[in-house]
């Protein structure tokens, strides 16, 4: 071998380790990101001098487990997190706020008032246990209607998100094409275009296709494609204000629906599948329960006429927001139910009323003709009528029939075994994705010891390339000074 040609050799493996270690010092500074991939450099000799070929370390396979994974957690989660706001409209059971522990309330208020029916002070706790039952349905509805509209707004959220990862992935993609036609290192444009796939896949369930020149298109997960070659706009109309009848508003890919019922192909994990499921199915069913049930406590101490069997029944104790009529459907009943003035002794009404009735003109809706102190059998009637089985319409998931007090209890369970269901949901995917993500970060992530024993390696190969150029420079010196 030539002095020339060692030469070249021994600054050629200086190159190659240069950029070696370069590699591994990104590695080391990249072991704690969880969206960083080991880079590795290969050398690569052919007939020219050494060449540094800069890869990482991937698998296809686990990531794309990952992100489906993080798009069911996501959504998961968000069905979780709803339901537990719903649930707090029953609280602890201990502390009686429940539309089930009001409802037994009332019914404990009644028998004690149709124990002494002359005390006024017993019809009083009556009327109060109404109200405060009113009440607790009114606060019941208004905190459904809120996470429906809190959901509403994660979702124009969540769009906002989507159509921004989507410009950022257009960078990024572009990116990892032109260094792929150029044949410059493109493994951090890779880790970036992957880091933006999570992030994507947590608002909405996506797979990838990679085509020629690193080229990738994304598309949904019901098939709509979100890019290709440029990024599609994902819209969404936000609800301004959310009531037991409001329907809230699809979102939209290209203009084609891509959720709810309206939608031929609707998605089918992300966060945005989350919030829809709580703003659109588990709040509606949680509202139509209670608006069933206010529905029926308004039914049940209606005031008949006495005189006919088929006579016009008028709102008693409960009223459909002071309405004398009774209502025809229970839509909204849970947030406008309230006790009738003429009872409420705050607005000036008559506490007997509940007791002899009268609450509508008309002798016949008076059943204590003779003012007796010790009538009580109207009393005795509502206590009958609370406790009477109704039948409840099939999409309330309520018993068929039922009793309101056994109504409000299966409303009750039904919340709870739903939250169960959806708590065990996120705990077996967030196991999955733990170990998903872990089997990715042993194929893919970085191992310190691993780098520091390579970078002692190098520090040797570097040794012996700096005492081969030594060497050479020695003996190109002696050749100099032969040659004087």
């Amino acid at each position: 071998m030539s002095l020339s040609v060692a030469m070249k050799a021994a600054r050629g493996a200086l190159q190659a380790n240069a950029t070696s270690t370069g590699v591994v010092s990104r590695n080391i500074a990249g072991v704690n990101d969880p969206a960083y991939s080991r880079k590795i450099a290969s050398l690569v000799t052919t007939d020219g001098p050494v060449r540094v070929v800069i890869s990482r370390a991937s698998d296809t396979l686990l990531f794309d487990k990952t992100i489906h994974s993080t798009s069911e957690l996501a959504g998961r989660t968000e069905i979780l997190r709803g339901l537990q706001s719903l649930e707090d409209t029953v609280g602890d059971t201990e502390e009686g706020r429940s539309v089930s522990a009001k409802i037994s309330a009332v019914k404990t208020a009644l028998a004690n008032a149709a124990g002494q029916p002359n005390d006024i002070n017993l019809a009083k706790a009556a009327v109060a246990a109404a109200k405060d039952l009113a009440r607790t349905l009114n606060q019941a509805s208004a905190t459904v209607q809120k996470v429906r509209l809190d959901a509403d707004q994660d979702i124009a959220k969540s769009v906002e998100t989507i159509n921004d990862l989507l410009g950022q992935f257009d960078k990024a993609n572009k990116a990892v094409v032109l260094g792929t036609a150029t044949g410059a290192d493109i493994s951090d444009a890779l880790d970036n275009r992957d880091k933006i796939l999570a992030q994507l896949s947590q608002e909405i369930g996506i797979h990838t296709s990679v085509r020629a020149g690193n080229d990738m298109a994304i598309y949904a997960d019901n098939g709509a494609p979100l890019f290709d070659r440029g990024a599609r706009t994902v819209t969404f109309a936000p609800t301004t204000a959310f009531g037991a009848g409001t329907t809230g508003n699809a979102v939209l890919i290209d203009g084609i629906r891509v959720t709810g019922n309206g939608s031929m192909m609707p998605l089918q994990a992300g966060r945005i599948v989350g919030l829809m499921t709580v703003r659109d199915e588990a709040a509606v069913t949680y509202q139509k329960q209670l608006d069933a049930i206010a529905g029926g406590l308004i039914n049940a101490f209606a005031e008949t006429d006495k005189n006919s069997a088929t006579g016009t029944a008028l709102a008693g104790l409960f009223t459909n927001a002071g309405n004398a009529t009774l209502p025809t459907v229970n839509t909204g009943l849970a947030s406008s139910i309230q006790v009738n003035a003429k009872a409420d002794p705050e607005l000036g009404g008559n506490p007997y009323t509940l007791r002899d009735g009268g609450m509508n003109a008309g002798a016949q809706y008076t059943y204590n003709d003779t003012n007796a102190a010790s009538y009580a059998d109207h009393l005795r009637a509502l206590q009958s009528a609370l406790g009477a089985e109704r039948p409840f319409a099939t999409d309330s998931e309520l018993p068929a029939s039922a009793s309101l007090l056994t109504a409000a209890g299966a409303s009750a369970s039904w919340l709870e075994a739903t939250r169960k269901g959806a708590s065990k949901r996120v705990e077996d995917e967030s196991a999955f994705l733990d170990r998903a993500s872990t089997a990715l970060s042993n194929a893919t992530g970085v191992n310190r010891d691993d780098e520091v024993a390579t970078m002692l390696e190098l520090e040797k190969s570097y040794a012996a390339s700096a005492k081969l150029l030594a060497t050479v420079n020695a003996m190109l010196q002696t050749l100099l000074d032969a040659v004087r």
